[in-house]
């Protein structure tokens, strides 16, 4: 039962409590009408209650059937009054004391009080930062929990939106999906929210729909939390240069918003806390917008699910599908080295065109080594999206090297959902440095972040183990 239905039961069984006052004095002072009018409430009283609970629990709970026994007895009080038949007024008080207090306690003790968490991924991809979070809540039998993924909508650069995209059907076959235009938020009122988008409308390449903005869902919950669907390099709290490049992420409505926000370590949680304060009083806040003690209850350096998730997925376990293992396999069945070649929105911002003839490059280095090498590219899902919005210039150009590299059939496109499959399947990290790099290095297999600005020697790189 949730909480606000356990509350109203509670109001419920005060009001029937509160009317054997009334009753009690109603016979004393022989208004037996009166009384009788009362015994009729209190029995609808507890088959409203019985229902509730019923409603919420199954059929056959045992504060049900104490409430069955209660209502039978004000109809006995009923009929022998309705007979003028003399009652003694104490004795009708204590008999219908007696059975109330029994079912009042068993809805005390039997009858739990249960959350409800509702889960508001919006693309599928980045699902992983909420996976382990929805498994510990979907197991707990004193909540239920609901996965609703919302749409969501491609910019233009003029900031108007482009197509909705809504990917329920992306996720594993275990997560049951609720739709979004299936669940009433201002009826249901869930406990708790989790949101991995922070941006409302203050991304320049995709929004989710304004209804799942951070303002709107904080009106129906008390507790909204954000989760960030990224992991970042680790920083010392007091390296101001590098914090520089990051700080954005530290301020957005979702955070602003949220009761809580979850990141991946306690030196990342300084690092927010510090930089909310300041972009706070930038930008006028007030309150405990701007107290530190508040603040350090609401950011939490607990890690991030999404490590949680690629651990726990086991290379054996993988569904892989047979066009890429007609890239993996050697004529003899053995493995070729697979290399994850993820490239990054970021990179494709700081270098527009040099980072397409990167690309090019990457590919014909491959291409000229796949008898011992499959290579596996793994694009960042919004990558197209943000060349429309925002880099238009170079879209024509990859989509022609993506075309080839398909074309071609030498090496693994990979556009699902599934991230984690990726790192587990490889042997190697290859690319621009993102959150993958960190979910790549728990796994502890090497990494080479690439150089944009070197050409045709990838060995010359930087490599991370």
């Amino acid at each position: 039962m949730r909480k606000a239905q356990k509350q109203q039961a509670e109001a419920l069984v005060t009001q029937m409590e509160e009317a054997h006052d009334q009753i009690k004095k109603f016979i004393e002072q022989d208004c037996i009408p009166s009384a009788l009018e009362l015994l009729e409430e209190c029995q609808n009283g507890g088959i409203t209650l019985g229902t509730l609970i019923e409603n919420t629990e199954g059929e056959g709970h045992p504060t049900v059937l104490l409430l069955e026994e209660y209502c039978e007895l004000t109809y006995q009080i009923h009929e022998e009054l309705n007979d003028d038949r003399e009652l003694n007024a104490n004795k009708v008080y204590k008999r219908l004391r007696q059975k109330l207090i029994k079912a009042a306690n068993s809805l005390k003790n039997d009858v739990p009080i249960k959350r409800e968490a509702v889960f508001l991924p919006y693309k599928a991809s980045m699902w992983d930062s909420l996976e382990s979070v929805w498994k510990a809540a979907d197991e707990d039998e004193h909540c239920d929990a609901y996965v609703i993924p919302i749409p969501y909508y491609d910019k233009n650069p003029d900031g108007s939106v482009r197509e909705m995209h809504y990917e329920a059907d992306q996720y594993p076959d275990y997560v049951p999906i609720t739709r979004y235009d299936e669940y009433d938020f201002e009826k249901r009122k869930p406990d708790m929210i989790y949101i991995h988008n922070a941006y409302d409308n203050w991304n320049l390449v995709t929004s989710v729909h304004p209804d799942f903005f951070s303002g709107n869902l904080k009106k129906y919950t008390e507790k909204l939390i954000y989760i960030p669907y990224f992991v970042l390099d680790e920083v010392e709290p007091d390296n101001e240069q590098v914090i520089e490049n990051m700080k954005h992420f530290c301020f957005m409505p979702g955070i602003i918003n949220a009761d809580k926000v979850v990141v991946q370590s306690e030196d990342m949680r300084q690092i927010y806390i510090n930089e909310y304060l300041k972009a706070a009083k930038k930008h006028g806040l007030q309150g405990r917008h701007l107290d530190r003690a508040y603040l350090e209850q609401k950011f939490l350096g607990l890690g991030s699910p999404k490590y949680d998730r690629v651990l726990s997925t086991k290379k054996e376990e993988l569904d892989i599908p047979q066009e890429w293992m007609k890239v993996i396999e050697k004529p003899n069945k053995s493995w070729k080295k697979i290399i994850l070649y993820n490239t990054g929105v970021a990179a494709l911002l700081a270098h527009n065109e040099k980072w397409v003839d990167k690309i090019e490059n990457v590919l014909r280095v491959f291409e000229e080594n796949r008898d011992e090498t499959a290579l596996l590219w793994r694009p960042h899902p919004l990558i197209e999206s943000t060349m429309k919005s925002m880099r238009p210039e170079v879209l024509q150009k990859y989509i022609m090297l993506k075309e080839q590299y398909l074309a071609g059939g030498w090496g693994i496109y990979d556009e699902t959902a599934d991230v984690d499959r990726a790192v587990v399947l490889s042997d190697a990290y290859y690319g621009d440095g993102s959150s993958v790099v960190q979910l790549y290095r728990q796994t502890g297999k090497p990494v080479m972040i690439q150089n944009v600005e070197i050409l045709n020697e990838i060995r010359q790189e930087k490599i991370e183990k």
